[in-house]
C-alpha cells in the first residue's frame, strides 16, 4: 500500500486541480502518470446540465473512436438463419435466437455488447431486466438493432463505444489505453467529447457540458476546457 500512495502522491503532485487544461496537455499528464503494472485505461467523464428523468433531457448514442478503444470487446447476436450466419462470418462471439435468450436467463452473460435483427426484438424484449441494467439492450439508435449486423459487429469489434446518461447527470466512457500514443489518445478524446456535445437534447436548458475531466485507471483526474 506504501508504494501506492507514493504513485498516487507523486501523480496528485503534477495536477492542478484548480487549472482547466487542454485536452493535449491533460493527455500528456495522465500518459505521464500512468504507471501501474497493468496498460491503464484512458476515462473521460462529463457533467451534463440534463435531468435523464425527463424524455427530453436523455442524452444516449454511439461514438466511433478514431483509433479504437484497446480493448477487445465480446458481441453477442441475436439472428437467425441467413442473418446468423452473416453474425458468424462478420467474427460475432456468440450466436443465436430463442437458444441465447435461455443461455443469458440462466446467468451466461460473456459478452460486452449485444446486437439483434428487428425482427428479433420479440425474443430479446424479454431480457429487458437482465439486459437493461447492464446496458446491454439492443437500440436502434445506438445501430445495435439493424438488419445490417456484419457493420454492427465491426463497428463493435472497431471501437464504437455506446454513451447514456447517468442519473446524476454524468457521462463516462474508456476511450483507449495509457499506451497509445499521445496523438491517438487525444483525438478519441475529443471525437468523444463532440460526440456527446453533439448529441445536445431538446430539453437541456441552461450550460449543457458542465464540466469534463480525464483520468486514467489508477490515476488522478484532471479537469479539460471543453472550448479548448
Amino acid at each position: 500500500m506504501a508504494k501506492l500512495g507514493k504513485r498516487m502522491t507523486a501523480a496528485k503532485a503534477a495536477v492542478d486541480v484548480n487549472k482547466h487544461y487542454s485536452v493535449d496537455e491533460a493527455v500528456k499528464i495522465v500518459k505521464d502518470n500512468a504507471k501501474a503494472k497493468f496498460d491503464e485505461t484512458v476515462e473521460v467523464a462529463m457533467n451534463l446540465g440534463v435531468d435523464p428523468r425527463h424524455a427530453d433531457q436523455m442524452v444516449r448514442g454511439v461514438v466511433n473512436l478514431p483509433n479504437g478503444t484497446g480493448k477487445s470487446l465480446r458481441v453477442a447476436v441475436f439472428a437467425k438463419d441467413a442473418k446468423a450466419d452473416e453474425a458468424k462470418a462478420a467474427g460475432a462471439d456468440v450466436v443465436g435466437a430463442e437458444d441465447l435468450m435461455e443461455s443469458i436467463q440462466a446467468g451466461n452473460m460473456d459478452f460486452d455488447r449485444v446486437i439483434a435483427t428487428p425482427d428479433m426484438m420479440g425474443i430479446v424484449g424479454r431480457l429487458g431486466k437482465v439486459l437493461g441494467p447492464k446496458g446491454l439492450m439492443p437500440n436502434p439508435k445506438v445501430g445495435t438493432v439493424t438488419p445490417n449486423v456484419k457493420k454492427a459487429i465491426e463497428d463493435a469489434k472497431g471501437g464504437a463505444v455506446q454513451f447514456r446518461v447517468e442519473k446524476a447527470g454524468v457521462i463516462h466512457a474508456g476511450v483507449g489505453k495509457a499506451s497509445f500514443s499521445q496523438d491517438k489518445l487525444a483525438e478519441n478524446v475529443k471525437a468523444f467529447i463532440d460526440a456527446v456535445t453533439r448529441a445536445k437534447p431538446t430539453g437541456a436548458k441552461g450550460t449543457y457540458v458542465q464540466g469534463v475531466s480525464i483520468s486514467s485507471t489508477m490515476g488522478p483526474g484532471l479537469k479539460i476546457d471543453p472550448n479548448a
